[in-house]
């Protein structure tokens, strides 16, 4: 099995900032596409961000224009930077990857267990 760890969530103010970051437990050597999962309180998991091997990105149309994801130096680890935050972007936030990357998102194979970012008014 792939273990992800994720980091840095917390509690901020709306307008602030929070950098989160995910990296593989063990090396992994087929993994093509990283990204950023979140699920709202009541609401179903929805892909926030992805990142492929290539530096292709999509990322939801909320969080356009405010959200940054970006890989690491050392593979197999992933970014989300958070800027202009709101309080409906509070969520857990879960890393996720696969190996296979698809021009039409899907859902990956492996993920981490979540981090909490609030956002408070």
């Amino acid at each position: 099995q792939v273990q992800l760890v994720e980091s840095g969530g917390g509690l901020v103010q709306a307008g602030g900032s929070l950098r989160l970051s995910c990296a593989a437990s063990r090396t992994i050597f087929s993994i093509n596409v990283m990204g950023w999962y979140r699920q709202a309180p009541g609401k179903q998991r929805e892909l926030v961000a992805r990142i492929s091997n290539g530096g292709s990105t999509n990322y939801v149309n909320f969080v356009k224009g405010r959200f940054t994801i970006s890989r690491g130096n050392a593979e197999n680890t992933v970014y989300l930077q958070m800027n202009s935050l709101k309080p409906k972007d509070t969520a857990v936030y879960y890393c996720a990857a696969d190996r296979y990357y698809t021009i039409i998102p899907r859902t990956m194979e492996y993920w981490g267990k979540g981090t909490l970012v609030t956002v408070s008014s």
